[in-house]
């Protein structure tokens, strides 16, 4: 009977512990990838700024052909919105909040099953002979302690994935460009 309780008592301090830890770690997250494409953002912009457009490059389509899409607003730019739902990317829902032609895409990410929202942008800048983009998402996780720590893991869970995502962008451009 001792041992249990001795068992019980460091399992309650563990948790304590990594309760106590959550709460002080940071509660925001960035995540934030660049390319450089050899193609004009003219090539380039109708790829971002028109969420059609995002599963012919987007990582998490490709995990999930069968993922459904819905569309909504303005086919393109400000007010554009797409929702999805998928057994292995879940559900979500952007809607592009700003856009200026040739230059940047702002959206806004919503994740319902776990009420989280973040911002992001996707960036178009020149570059040599080519175009910069830079994708980024950042956001605030709030005071929950296990969000937390999912906060600390966003880059290394997200950012392959946006890389992914913009080595098939630049491809499409590269393609559509020639």
């Amino acid at each position: 009977m001792r041992w249990f309780k001795r068992i019980a008592l460091t399992l309650v301090a563990i948790v304590v512990l990594l309760l106590g830890i959550g709460l002080i770690l940071p509660s925001t997250f960035k995540v934030q990838r660049s390319i450089d494409v050899s193609a004009a953002p003219d090539k380039i912009y109708p790829l971002i700024a028109d969420p059609r457009e995002w599963k012919k490059w987007s990582a998490w389509n490709a995990r999930d052909p069968a993922m459904k899409i819905a569309y909504s607003g303005p086919p393109a730019g400000s007010g554009a919105k797409w929702t999805w739902e998928s057994a292995s990317e879940g559900k979500g829902e952007m809607t592009f909040t700003a856009a200026v032609p040739n230059q940047r895409v702002d959206y806004a990410l919503y994740f319902p099953d776990f009420d989280m929202r973040s911002a992001g942008e996707m960036k178009l800048e020149p570059s040599g002979q080519g175009t910069r983009v830079t994708w980024t998402n950042q956001g605030d996780v709030g005071t929950n302690p296990i969000n937390r720590y999912f906060a600390q893991a966003m880059d290394r869970l997200v950012g392959p994935d946006f890389e992914t995502g913009l080595k098939n962008l630049k491809a499409l451009a590269e393609r559509s460009s020639t």
